[in-house]
């Protein structure tokens, strides 16, 4: 998502909004949302929720604070979550592997969501039955789906899940991002690292644009010769005048951005050669190839019968429940919710969202009013931030962007500024993941 804004847009009221965004992290986003006071010695209702990321542990944790009479229960294979957000800060060394993982010891022992690892396999919407690959079979009055993306493997010839253990997409963060990161550190100086990426939609849009701002960190600090170069399948991507402005003043000409229009569109990957050809025929064999594929709502949003034909999730802007499957709620990546893009901070909304229209249902009220926020920061260097911030509510049936809420950081920025915004980046990250995990 790419907001675009003079400096003089970039409001007082903004201003403040990103400063107490990266403090505030934790605040329920929608209107109305108020812990109940019933008593949890009888159950009111059963929700599962399928998906320990964002915005699965964020609804788990939020239908217990709404009324813990909720019987909840997670369902996640991982027994720590490795976050994406900040995974392009371990490739730049700037981070450890360990400190983007969080466990669920504050889900179970605080609020006391039954946290079950395991991979869920069928969902029965007829039934309100969710089957786990153990054989466990989980009733449910309420289902929240938070699946993430799983990659169209059919995107990009010669790109499946055999060819991404020789060139990762790492576009999961976990051991593809360790593989990614084990073939930058082996790369010769003087090498080239190339980073393919996708048209809309997909997970974090300025994701990939980080990632090459943090690889070229790495290389600037132990291989200066080296050269990054993105194949983009599009003609813009967000925050791009921020990002090329801080390319230039930070690493020179060491970065190349290629656009769809310059023949930037990878349609073929040969990964035993590491080789790819773009749509007018040429041929690239980079050092250290990273593709990242075109993408899709996870797979058991397929199962549970919630995807359109264009492989993502439409729902309720309201509440976020299905507008295919009654009482089956889906939020984070997976959905239809434009103009919100598909980012962290957007399914720990959305979830919260989903959470309160459930317990009111299990309550006979009204649904809150829902409305969001977003922050998205990425960092250009370790003391050069950028960031995009936008409130959103629903209007005539549809999700819109709050007019003159939100805005880019203004270009030609003093360092401070960049600086700050650095700051508030790390306290963004530490906020979030205390508020969905209860770990920093």
């Amino acid at each position: 998502m790419s907001i675009k804004t003079s400096k003089q847009a970039v409001s007082l009221s903004r201003r403040r909004a990103l400063q107490t965004l990266s403090a505030a992290a934790a605040l329920p986003v929608l209107g109305g949302f108020a812990p109940s006071v019933l008593s949890a010695t009888q159950s009111i209702g059963r929700v599962v929720v399928v998906g320990g990321g964002f915005g699965g542990a964020t609804a788990a944790k939020y239908l217990k604070l709404a009324n813990p009479a909720i019987d909840v229960t997670l369902v996640e294979p991982a027994l720590r979550f490795y976050t994406c957000p900040f995974s392009n800060l371990f490739l730049g060394g700037l981070r450890t592997f360990d400190s983007i993982s969080h466990g669920y010891d504050e889900l179970r022992n605080r609020y006391g969501v039954v946290v079950l690892h395991a991979m869920a396999s069928e969902v029965d919407s007829e039934h309100h039955r969710v089957t786990l690959n153990d054989g466990t079979v989980l009733d449910y009055d309420r289902l929240i789906l938070s699946p993430g993306i799983d990659i169209r493997w059919d995107g990009i010839e010669g790109y499946d899940e055999e060819a991404a253990e020789e060139v990762p997409h790492a576009w999961k963060a976990g051991a593809q991002t360790e593989l990614l990161k084990s073939q930058i550190e082996s790369m010769d100086d003087g090498g080239v690292f190339m980073l393919t990426a996708p048209a809309n939609p997909f997970r974090c849009p300025p994701g990939p644009y980080e990632r090459v701002s943090m690889v070229a960190h790495y290389l600037k600090q132990h291989k200066p010769r080296s050269k990054v170069i993105i194949l983009d399948a599009k003609d813009s991507f967000s925050k791009q005048g921020l990002f090329q402005e801080g390319w230039q003043a930070v690493y020179g000409d060491m970065i190349e951005w290629v656009s769809l229009s310059n023949d930037g569109k990878v349609i073929r990957v040969d990964a035993a050669t590491r080789e790819v050809e773009t749509e007018f025929g040429e041929i690239h064999r980079p050092d250290v190839l990273n593709v990242v594929p075109p993408q899709k709502a996870g797979w058991i949003a397929d199962r549970a019968g919630v995807t359109d034909a264009s492989g993502w999730v439409p729902v309720k802007p309201d509440t976020f429940e299905s507008q295919l499957v009654k009482d089956i709620y889906v939020v984070g990546d997976a959905t239809i919710a434009s103009p919100m893009p598909k980012s962290g901070f957007c399914a720990s909304a959305q979830a919260k969202v989903a959470a309160a229209a459930i317990a009111a249902s299990f309550e006979g009220r009204e649904s809150p009013d829902p409305y969001w926020i977003n922050t998205c920061y990425s960092l250009i260097s370790p003391d050069y931030g950028i960031s995009v911030a936008g409130v959103y509510r629903v209007q005539d049936g549809a999700i819109i962007s709050v007019p003159d809420s939100g805005g880019v950081s203004p270009t030609g920025a003093p360092a401070s500024v960049r600086a700050r915004e650095a700051e508030y980046a790390v306290g963004w990250y530490r906020a979030i993941c205390q508020d969905t995990w209860g770990s920093a």
